[in-house]
C-alpha cells in the first residue's frame, strides 16, 4: 500500500478546512497509508526520508485529474512506495525545497490560500486513488 504524506506549513485553524480534510483523510484510509505533518508557519515543510518529494508550486506541471492518477500509478510502477506532498505557507515554498523536489505540481496558476490547497490536494489524491481502483467517484 502506497504511503502518502501531506507535509504542510501551518496548522488548519478554521473548522471548515479541518472538516474537509478530515473527510478526505477518512476516505483515503481505504487506498493508502496517509500521514499529515504540520510544521509551524514560516518553517518549510519536511518529508520522511526516502520519500518521493512533490513540491506544490505555481510553476509546476498542471495535470488534469486523470493525468494525476496516471502519475501516481507511474511512480508506483517505478518502485516509489512513499510520496510526500510539500505545501508551503503564505510565502510559498523556499527555492531550496523546490530544487530538491522530484516533481513540481501546480493545482492552478491562480494563487490559493495554503489551507485551501491542502483540502484540494487531499481531494485530488482521493480522486486519483479512486480512479486507479476503478471507482465511480470521478465523472
Amino acid at each position: 500500500m502506497l504511503k502518502v504524506t501531506v507535509s504542510a506549513s501551518g496548522r488548519l485553524k478554521e473548522p471548515y478546512w479541518q472538516a474537509a480534510c478530515a473527510e478526505y483523510e477518512k476516505r483515503l484510509a481505504a487506498y493508502c497509508k496517509l500521514s499529515v505533518l504540520e510544521v509551524p508557519d514560516g518553517k518549510p515543510p519536511e518529508c520522511p526520508g526516502g520519500a518521493f518529494r512533490v513540491a506544490l508550486c505555481s510553476e509546476g506541471d498542471m495535470p488534469d485529474s486523470l493525468e494525476f492518477a496516471r502519475l501516481l500509478q507511474t511512480w508506483q510502477n517505478r518502485g516509489v512506495s512513499s510520496v510526500c506532498f510539500l505545501i508551503g505557507g503564505s510565502e510559498g515554498l523556499p527555492e531550496a525545497v523546490k530544487s530538491q523536489a522530484d516533481y513540481r505540481l501546480s493545482l492552478s496558476r491562480m494563487t490559493w490560500p495554503h489551507h485551501m490547497v491542502r483540502a484540494m490536494l487531499e481531494e485530488q489524491i482521493y480522486r486519483a486513488m479512486n480512479v486507479l481502483a476503478g471507482g465511480k467517484y470521478h465523472k
